[in-house]
């Protein structure tokens, strides 16, 4: 309710006398409305004036006020305008029906004006109070979201910022994964996982996946060509430390902080379907569903990378890559959902290729082989 013009009241009754009585005890200090019909004030609400109050008769031909107001209350966009009942009935069981269907109040007739008017204004009030409650609570919430995503960006720079040959993999990576979870929720069996809120966390949490490289020494982790054993043992230690830095943020914020995915992506992401890869040898459905995303958006982003021990993949080259490792490396519902998808995953890379050369190996979309890929060859 906007306190800078007169709240607006619908009157609601199908007698003329009865409108002109409310209208003439209200219309002084409130913008009015008229209804002759339950239909009529179902379309007036539905309308661009909506209304701060509803002050409704039962006794109606064809809708009475029961019904308008049950209507009224199962709608999304009018289950919060206050319903005052002015009627001549005035059993008490006529008021408990019309409190039970969310009504906030039941004035008898004939009126009291001096009531009426009391009764009124007190249920603007708690309606502009209700409103502006609400308003804070949404402000609040943006407030929460936007400190979620600097916090998360502001953790993920620091692993980016170690190596300048990455600085779009983090956008890419994000997008990756939830345009694969948007596609996989077709599949029945993640349909309930992969609701709103949970691709909304997901790529909120994508880009600390690398965090724990963080921890990694720059001889290992900048260096130039291929890592000795003892030194891959060393970097494979990044999921562990992530998880534990994530882990300690988290703490302070309970088990259920938008974090609790974070650290899921960052331990898990290495992972593998056959349960060969690190650091626990999780297999199948043992991985977390946003690790098992992950790690496609992750490898097919490092295959598309230029790096200066390597060349960028052609997309073909890394479409290929991806369907050897269906049901070895990755989870065979999210390669075939990859499939499906893998052009737009083309256009991501493109979008935020880092390198002239990255964009000229993406130039050309997928190429199917002469020799048909066979799922879950190595």
């Amino acid at each position: 309710m906007n306190l800078t013009k007169n709240p607006h009241i619908l009157i609601v009754d199908d007698i003329r006398a009865n409108v002109i009585i409310l209208e003439n005890l209200l219309t002084k200090d409130y913008d009015i409305s008229v209804a002759y019909s339950g239909a009529e004030a179902l379309e007036i609400v539905s309308g661009p004036a909506t209304p701060d109050l509803i002050l409704l008769d039962i006794m109606m031909p064809e809708m009475d006020g029961y019904e308008v107001c049950r209507r009224l209350k199962g709608e999304a966009a009018t289950k919060n305008i206050p319903v005052i009942f002015v009627t001549a009935l005035s059993d008490v069981d006529d008021e408990a029906k019309g409190l039970a269907l969310g009504a906030v109040d039941y004035i008898s007739k004939p009126l009291n004006q001096y009531l009426l008017r009391a009764r009124v204004k007190n249920q603007l009030e708690l309606k502009h109070h209700r409103d502006h409650l609400e308003e804070l609570v949404r402000k609040r919430t943006e407030e929460l979201e936007i400190t979620q995503e600097v916090t998360i960006e502001c953790m993920a720079s620091l692993a980016e910022c170690r190596d300048p040959e990455t600085g779009g993999h983090i956008k890419r990576t994000q997008n990756y994964i939830q345009a694969l979870a948007l596609k996989l929720r077709d599949n029945p069996k993640y349909k309930a996982f992969l609701n709103d809120k949970m691709l909304n966390l997901l790529y909120k949490s994508a880009p600390l996946h690398d965090i724990g490289k963080v921890a990694i020494r720059d001889s290992i982790f900048l260096k130039p060509g291929k890592l000795t054993d003892e030194e891959f043992d060393a970097m494979k230690k990044h999921t562990t430390y992530g998880r534990d830095t994530i882990r300690s943020a988290a703490s302070k914020l309970g088990h259920d902080s938008f974090l609790r995915y974070a650290e899921e992506i960052a331990y898990t992401h290495q992972e593998k379907w056959d349960g060969s890869g690190y650091p626990r040898g999780l297999k199948g459905t043992e991985i977390p569903i946003s690790g098992r995303l992950m790690a496609i958006a992750d490898v097919y982003d490092a295959l598309i990378s230029l790096r200066v021990y390597k060349k960028p993949f052609t997309h073909t080259e890394a479409v290929n890559t991806i369907i050897r490792g269906r049901g070895s490396h990755f989870d065979p519902d999210m390669v075939d959902a990859f499939i499906s998808i893998q052009e737009e995953f083309r256009q991501i890379a493109i979008h935020s290729a880092d390198f002239e050369e990255e964009k000229e190996a993406l130039a050309e979309p997928y190429r199917k082989p002469l020799t048909q890929v066979t799922f879950g060859d190595d």
